[in-house]
């Protein structure tokens, strides 16, 4: 007799994931591979941020931390909102994780019961998606393209048949890069007040920008949403697993309790050592400066391979690519471009199930040398 499988883990796989594993695998047959699928930061973490870890290494212990992180840590993130935004944040709202990733878990869990309904744009990251199916969460997408500037507004709230219990917004967002202006969220945040949504707002990305669209945070408008942020991106600490929350009021102690349950604490080493990236301005600074020459060796070498089409890139370090004259199967599309070219790039229906087969994401994350061979090399593709 067969055993049982759960229905909650019959989920969609993570399709960039796949795709770095096929170039991956490229890679070891000594074969040229251009990395432009996977959001990685291709810069290692601050000097400061390796010396205090290794600092950490002899003379910590390294164990358990506080469920919600180590006061130091929590400090600092709530000191960066003062220097970057004028904003004060009380520390104990703050929540240390592993990785936002891990974040969105218990966000998700700590705002909504299954059955309940949450709203995104399409295209978005396609973990929301998966992660909020696995807890029986309905999701619903928002059409979003060129005419809402790739994010959700509030007319398309008032448009669903059927009121929702969560938005989650990103800013920079994944796969467009495109960014919300501060009015445009002032009014989504506050309909979701006025209507008892919970806003989750994603800013991972933030700090990664291109001077298009202002940055601004989902705080400016309020103490209702579930802020979301990470070491991963700005901060290029990708494999270290850490990101943070700040927590509303009212979801503290549930977030507390679920943290304690599911993951005990984030990593200690990481919070040890993330203490000193909010003292590596110069250095972030830098990497900015390398995805800005990137995001324009890009712009200005795949039009002349064929790809002229692109959502607007005021942040993230991506180009979400309009290839609907050129293919309306993106995932065979990317795959012939693997074997063909060695360029990696990722599939539009990794972020947008009802038309991304005709688009395609390219991350500028790497070095300035892979932007520059991926270009040559699609310019040479004979389809």
């Amino acid at each position: 007799m067969a055993l049982k499988q759960s229905l909650r883990g019959a989920i969609s796989p993570f399709i960039v994931m796949d795709v770095m594993r096929a170039a991956n695998a490229r890679e070891k047959e000594g074969k040229a591979v251009y990395h432009l699928e996977v959001g990685q930061p291709g810069t290692p973490a601050p000097r400061k941020v390796r010396e205090a870890a290794a600092k950490a290494l002899e003379s910590d212990l390294i164990g358990y931390t506080n469920a919600m992180g180590i006061d130091p840590l929590r400090e600092a993130i709530a000191g960066h909102y003062k220097t970057k935004f004028g904003m004060s944040v009380d520390p104990a709202r703050v929540c240390v994780a592993s990785g936002s990733s891990s974040i969105f878990v218990l966000a998700f869990l700590a705002a909504f019961d299954a059955g309940d309904r949450v709203a995104m744009a399409a295209p978005g990251y396609p973990a929301y998606h998966n992660i909020l199916s696995a807890l029986g969460i309905d999701t619903i997408n928002l059409p979003a393209g060129p005419e809402t500037h790739y994010q959700p507004t509030v007319q398309m709230l008032l448009d669903l048949d059927e009121p929702v219990d969560g938005l989650i917004v990103a800013s920079p967002s994944n796969p467009a890069g495109s960014m919300i202006d501060v009015e445009t969220y002032r009014e989504l945040a506050t309909y979701c007040r006025e209507n008892g949504i919970r806003l989750i707002s994603d800013e991972i990305y933030q700090g990664i920008s291109f001077g298009d669209v202002a940055e601004c945070t989902a705080l400016e408008f309020g103490d209702e949403a579930i802020i979301i942020n990470s070491f991963s991106k700005y901060f290029s600490m990708t494999g270290w697993r850490l990101g943070w929350a700040i927590v509303p009021p009212d979801l503290m102690r549930v977030v507390e309790c679920l943290q304690q349950n599911l993951f005990i604490s984030a990593p200690a080493l990481s919070q040890l050592a993330a203490v000193a990236a909010f003292d590596c301005e110069d250095e972030l600074q830098a990497n900015i400066a390398a995805y800005a020459r990137n995001r324009e060796i890009l712009l200005d070498g795949l039009p002349k391979a064929g790809f002229t089409k692109f959502a607007p890139a005021d942040g993230a370090f991506y180009l979400y690519a309009d290839v609907r004259d050129l293919t309306n199967d993106s995932e065979a599309f990317c795959k012939q471009m693997l074997e063909e070219t060695g360029v990696a790039t990722t599939p539009g229906t990794d972020f947008d199930r009802m038309r991304g087969k005709g688009y395609v994401r390219f991350s500028f994350a790497h070095s300035e040398d892979t932007m520059i061979g991926a270009v040559k090399a699609l310019q040479n593709w004979k389809r």
